[in-house]
């Protein structure tokens, strides 16, 4: 496990950023006199919420979380991913597995530090809080890893890697208990409101754990799932749902105004910060803006990346989530501005509200991209000037209030084919309903599926939520990934400016195949080369 003891030594060294985001020198991370006061605390638990996942953020959530589920297109960008051709050497491979590798690292030290080292001065509840918040992010990077990768090894204590060098993978099943065990202790031991704005409480890691329930429960299940575990997550979700006082923005497009960081809907955010140390920040921006005119500086390269034909398949006109998600041309954007020719002065730019260009193609007119909107927040002048090249402080949703309503939804409809429950009905319908679409007095299994796609799309989540369904019905997920279309398409406005309607149409169809053999995404090859315990058979965890 070599590299698996670097990445731990790595983030160890690493810095941070300011104010909320500051830890502890490099000296005094493991020093018995550093954690005095409850704002040395904090200060320690601070990079869980940045930089041990910029790795992550960067490009592999989009990669992996939505390009892998379905939602992408692109003739460069990020195709290994989108095509379900991920192999050993994809770079978000080794970025995400060292990513959460680190959060699980910076996680054990945060614990066992906190643990050994506090001072009797500082509270108990702020000392718990801190050691919940390590053990909160411990137990979702270990959840992002076995829905990954399947086994993978549970290591807890740092240290244990300059001795041991028997450490091998442990079993999908107990992996799964450690996390549901680590997420339950953090909601039971951190506090029903922030020890300070954009920290994690009992309620973000109550809605967390309702989703980690609602996967769980089709682990090792075939056809069906766990009814003890649809009813844990259902009882979560409602406790958040209930008793949390987190609400739904009513515009859903605001959720993606920097302005708009940590607002009632939120319940567990990355926490950026534009002028912070690299890797404090949120870089995304700069990989999915289709171009530099509307980022300000020389970044903005996403203009091959753009939504799949499969995915535009799946928006009613009247959805409101399509222009906060994905670009159509014609569309007018009031809060980003773009920087384009002045026609009066011949040489010369000026700054206008954004209309997204519709191109000529040949003597044709039509867009080849529904380009990313979500987390493209613009240039300085759109955000009070905490913009710069490859910078943004926008939060990275992890848990928003809405997913929490549709994690209750489909709780509630189990193993039924459909539930006209009231309360089922009552939540999925307030994101339904929200969005400008009907509501419906059924629902499946599929409505609630699509309306999560809907909803999180550009969020990181679709890909788990087709290994949520390959683990209890791996032949329906692997037909869906098959009968994606990822190919090329035109989308066409009504008008160049201030569009109401288009027309897309598919050009050339293009389909990859999936099975068992790629499903799951390879182990990083330099892992493997450096540890070769990654190939035996895993075994349980011991607790």
């Amino acid at each position: 496990m070599n590299r698996i003891y670097l990445v731990f030594i790595i983030i160890i060294l690493a810095g941070c950023s300011k104010d909320f985001l500051n830890r502890p020198p490099e000296d005094a991370i493991v020093d018995a006199n550093f954690y005095q006061s409850s704002d040395q605390v904090l200060a320690g638990t601070a990079p869980l919420y940045n930089i041990v996942w910029f790795a992550y953020n960067d490009k592999s959530s989009h990669g992996i979380g939505d390009g892998r589920g379905g939602l992408l297109m692109s003739g460069s960008y990020e195709i290994d991913n989108i095509r379900m051709q991920t192999t050993d050497v994809t770079p978000e491979v080794a970025s995400s597995w060292n990513s959460f590798f680190n959060v699980v690292a910076q996680s054990n030290m945060v614990i066992n530090n906190l643990t050994k080292y506090t001072s009797s001065s500082v509270p108990e509840n702020v000392k718990q809080a801190g050691i919940a918040e390590g053990r909160f992010m411990r137990g979702l990077a270990y959840a992002y890893l076995v829905q990954n990768w399947g086994p993978v090894p549970v290591i807890t204590n740092n240290n244990v890697l300059l001795t041991d060098t028997s450490i091998t993978r442990n079993t999908v099943e107990s992996v799964w208990e450690f996390v549901i065990r680590e997420i339950r202790f953090a909601a039971q031991n951190l506090p029903a409101t922030p020890l300070q704005k954009g920290r994690l409480t009992k309620w973000g890691a109550e809605g967390v754990l309702a989703r980690m329930f609602l996967t769980r429960a089709g682990v090792g299940a075939s056809g069906s799932r766990n009814q003890s575990d649809l009813d844990s997550a259902a009882w979560y979700a409602n406790d958040v749902i209930q008793n949390s006082g987190a609400s739904l923005m009513t515009n859903y497009e605001d959720l993606f105004l920097m302005k708009n960081n940590n607002n009632p809907e939120s319940l567990f955010a990355l926490q950026w910060k534009y002028d912070g140390d690299w890797g404090t920040q949120n870089s995304v921006q700069a990989f999915l803006a289709y171009g530099s005119e509307i980022t300000g500086f020389g970044d903005g390269w996403g203009s091959d990346l753009g939504a799949s034909y499969d995915m535009l398949k799946q928006y009613d006109p009247a959805d409101k989530r399509r222009k906060a998600t994905f670009m159509f041309p014609g569309d007018h954007y009031s809060y980003i501005h773009q920087s384009v020719d002045d026609p009066n002065n011949p040489g010369k730019k000026i700054i206008q509200e954004l209309q997204v260009p519709w191109n000529f193609v040949g003597t044709e007119r039509y867009n080849v991209r529904a380009w990313v909107k979500k987390y493209v927040v613009g240039r300085p002048e759109d955000n009070d000037g905490k913009v710069t090249q490859q910078h943004t402080e926008i939060n990275t949703y992890m848990l928003r209030l809405a997913e929490v309503y549709l994690i209750y939804a489909e709780a509630v409809l189990g193993n039924n084919p459909s539930t006209g429950d009231g309360q089922a009905l009552k939540y999925y319908n307030a994101v339904r309903t929200r969005a400008g679409l009907a509501a419906k007095t059924v629902i499946t299994w599929d409505d609630i599926f699509n309306e999560r796609r809907l909803e999180l799309a550009m969020e990181g989540q679709q890909w788990y939520d087709i290994v949520r369904l390959h683990y209890f019905d791996p032949a329906k997920a692997l037909t869906m990934l098959n009968n994606q279309d990822k190919g090329t398409y035109r989308i066409v406005p009504n008008a160049a400016t201030n569009a109401t309607s288009w027309t897309v149409t598919s050009d050339v169809p293009a389909y990859y195949p999936v099975s068992e053999s790629n499903f799951m995404i390879p182990y990083p090859a330099s892992e493997l080369t450096a540890a070769p315990n990654l190939r035996k058979p895993p075994v349980p965890y011991k607790f």
